[in-house]
């Protein structure tokens, strides 16, 4: 695929927000190939305070991480897991995890602190957001909320979702669905999903290939596209080349396009399908 600076000399500038910033390693983040191609500031949130540090020591330009539990802006308390990855503001379900291979063992809290949550509309830092990416462990939903002002502007927002309550009172796929349509947005995709197997009595051993309950995975959510008439000219541009970038999705980011171009009098559109048709 033609990079973006193909159709734009100077692409726009990206805000970058992650919720829930622990890396799982070089490249791996779900906005790894957009920081590659277009310019980009990162504003990182990570409450677990090892892995905050970590990333800022190996933090590249333009990128910085604060130690904030994002949430409702209420003090609340953090359970921190043996996997740091696993932690949250939420106590895993032990009863629930237990009942499938190696989920109980991965979410074991070994301590307990208490945090002032932050709102994300009340952050400075994250004004201007173009991309938001969360994976909070069960408090996605909560951080939403808090961020209302954040969404109206917002291009593309990826978020981790459950299909059942790892942590106690974790709200769902459904919740959180009906509440970002409500907001103005639409799921794009869905992807990385995941499943878990049953255990079984008697037998400690996990069965090959059963793996069958569906437990987690990835949203993308974009602004819903009937209605692109309504955004603005900038928000356009920067779906677009989130679109074509990050996820190749060539044929919504030219509808973004072609939106743009009606408010502007531009020709991206006509420009990007033709070197879509130019491609080997």
């Amino acid at each position: 695929m033609f990079p973006i600076s193909a159709l734009l000399e100077a692409p726009p500038r990206l805000k970058i927000v992650d919720v829930g910033a622990l890396s799982l390693g070089e490249g791996k983040d779900p906005y790894a190939r957009l920081v590659a191609s277009v310019p980009c500031e990162l504003i990182g949130f990570e409450p677990v305070l090892a892995e905050c540090e970590r990333l800022n020591r190996e933090a590249k330009p333009n990128c910085r991480y604060l130690p904030h539990a994002v949430g409702d802006g209420t003090a609340q308390t953090f359970h921190e897991c043996n996997y740091p990855m696993t932690s949250s503001l939420l106590a895993p379900d032990a009863e629930l995890l237990g009942m499938f291979h190696q989920l109980g063992e991965v979410t074991q809290v070994v301590a307990r602190r208490p945090v002032q949550t932050v709102r994300l509309d009340d952050l400075a830092e994250v004004h201007g957001a173009d991309y938001l990416k969360l994976d909070i462990q069960g408090g996605e939903l909560m951080a939403l909320e808090g961020a209302t002002a954040l969404l109206r502007d917002l291009a593309v927002l990826h978020t981790e979702v459950e299909f059942l309550p790892m942590y106690r009172g974790q709200p769902l796929f459904a919740e959180i669905d009906a509440f970002l349509r409500a907001q103005g947005f639409v799921v794009h995709r869905l992807s990385s999903l995941r499943s878990a197997s049953f255990r079984l009595p008697g037998i400690e051993v996990e069965l090959t290939d059963a793996v069958s309950q569906a437990m987690w995975g990835e949203a993308v959510y974009v602004p819903d596209f009937r209605r692109f008439e309504d955004l603005r000219a900038e928000r356009l541009l920067k779906l677009a080349v989130i679109l074509h970038e990050n996820y190749g999705s060539t044929d919504l980011a030219a509808r973004a396009l072609s939106a743009y171009d009606a408010k502007t009098g531009s020709g991206l559109a006509d420009a990007y399908i033709g070197l879509l048709f130019a491609q080997p």
